[in-house]
């Protein structure tokens, strides 16, 4: 099973200094390929990896600072643009600027990577034309082949991404069979389930929200282009990463206990993209409610909310929990206990009062048991069972199109 490895990288300062020119080599190959591509689409005309791969080949003899990197990683690059241009069309496509694009490259063949244990704490690995790489060895790679390999620079570190196949496969049946959980994702509390729980962590601390607060400000006054609004920008990526490490580390810790003691785990289909769209519009139809838009952006942005779902279908592959998403429609305005749907049962983010039975409970927990029975209605109509940790398949009505899924109240409720 293909999965992740992230370490960080003990550079020297000549292959710290490589690393970076490594990085500009491929922003230049992806700024000047994807400028190619929009300007055979002003002609009418298509482009693609194969003539950009040979012509990437023809420019080595006329560049010679392109001889200089890895190859494979130029290579990867222009393929990385290929299926970004095919999946998004080439005009959505963003270029990668200087000051704001974080330097980032990948290995592709790992079979001609080697892995050292150095000591306990540090392990290194050979890379092309870098040579021998230092990591800090928080986790052991043996018996594990590895695919590639990518580094990253995030603020002042590098960071190694390593893919690898571990060997484990999906197992066929969960350790639980029939359990289920419907989840909710909250604003007020960050994940809440259908059993009562809920799960949450503070991501930044008060002292990092004044501190990146003060970083923004100072960086608001700094002159474009200079020396401090540089470090200015990499002193408030220093706090950024950090949150965003503790987030990943809280959905990737809940994830698993949810997959670890159900077999199937109901969520909603959140388009987190979509919902987190400005609301600012345009100078001739200016948008409404814009600053409290942006507040609700940065509170669904902050919990993790795509990353959850991101995680927890990564953890159930290894305990063969199937994953079911369900409409969010109603969720949170439908009482789980008598059924009856009303906007104003929702007092707030965090209180349900039914205005009907005057049922009082968490509202996040009784929008993930409107999610469990939604998702249970799905499972109980499939023709046949579906292997654990497979999505369903595709010709399967998803619960929510019928209306008598969410506003009629479950058996379970209703007992």
């Amino acid at each position: 099973m293909l999965t992740g490895r992230r370490f960080r990288v003990e550079f020297t300062d000549a292959q710290a200094e490589f690393a970076e020119r490594i990085g500009a080599a491929c922003r230049a190959v992806w700024n000047t390929g994807l400028e190619q591509r929009r300007e055979y689409r002003r002609r009418g005309a298509w482009m693609n990896y194969q003539p950009q791969a040979k012509e990437l080949a023809e420019a080595k003899t006329e560049h010679p600072w392109l001889k200089d990197v890895p190859g494979h990683c130029l290579q990867q690059t222009l393929m990385d643009l290929d299926r970004a241009c095919r999946e998004h069309g080439t005009w959505r496509v963003r270029w990668r600027a200087g000051r704001r694009w974080s330097p980032s490259f990948r290995f592709p063949e790992g079979s001609k990577m080697a892995v050292d244990k150095l000591n306990r704490r540090h392990g290194r690995i050979k890379l092309p034309k870098l040579g021998w790489v230092k990591f800090r060895a928080s986790r052991s790679l043996d018996g594990e082949t590895i695919r590639s390999a990518t580094l990253t620079r995030e603020g002042r570190y590098w960071v190694l991404s390593v893919l690898v196949d571990d060997g484990r496969r999906a197992p066929e049946a969960h350790q639980v069979p029939g359990s289920a959980v419907g989840v909710d994702r909250g604003v007020a509390t960050a994940i809440a389930t259908s059993a009562g729980a809920l799960f949450d962590r503070q991501f930044a601390t008060n002292g990092e929200r004044r501190r990146a607060l003060a970083l923004q400000r100072k960086l608001s006054r700094t002159a474009k282009g200079s020396a401090n609004r540089a470090k200015t920008r990499a002193a408030l990526a220093g706090v950024r990463a950090r949150e965003r490490r503790r987030r990943l580390d809280f959905c990737a810790q809940t994830a698993h206990r949810l997959t670890a003691t159900n077999a199937t785990v109901v969520i909603e289909d959140l388009k987190t993209k979509q919902m987190t769209k400005s609301a600012k519009g345009t100078i001739d139809q200016p948008g409404r409610r814009v600053a409290a838009k942006s507040g609700l952006n940065r509170a669904i942005l902050g919990k993790g909310w795509h990353q959850f779902a991101l995680a927890l279908a990564s953890a159930a592959r290894y305990t063969g929990t199937a994953v079911v998403k369900v409409p969010a429609a109603y969720t949170s305005q439908r009482c789980s206990l008598c059924g009856h749907m009303d906007p104003k049962s929702r007092e707030s983010q965090a209180v349900f009062r039914c205005t009907q039975c005057a049922r009082a409970e968490h509202a996040d927990v009784n929008a993930a048991k409107n999610i469990l029975a939604a998702g249970l209605a799905v499972t109980a109509c499939e023709d046949q069972p579906r292997p654990a940790g497979r999505a369903r398949s595709s010709t399967q009505e998803p619960a929510g199109n019928r209306e008598e899924l969410l506003l009629q109240p479950t058996a379970a409720s209703a007992a």
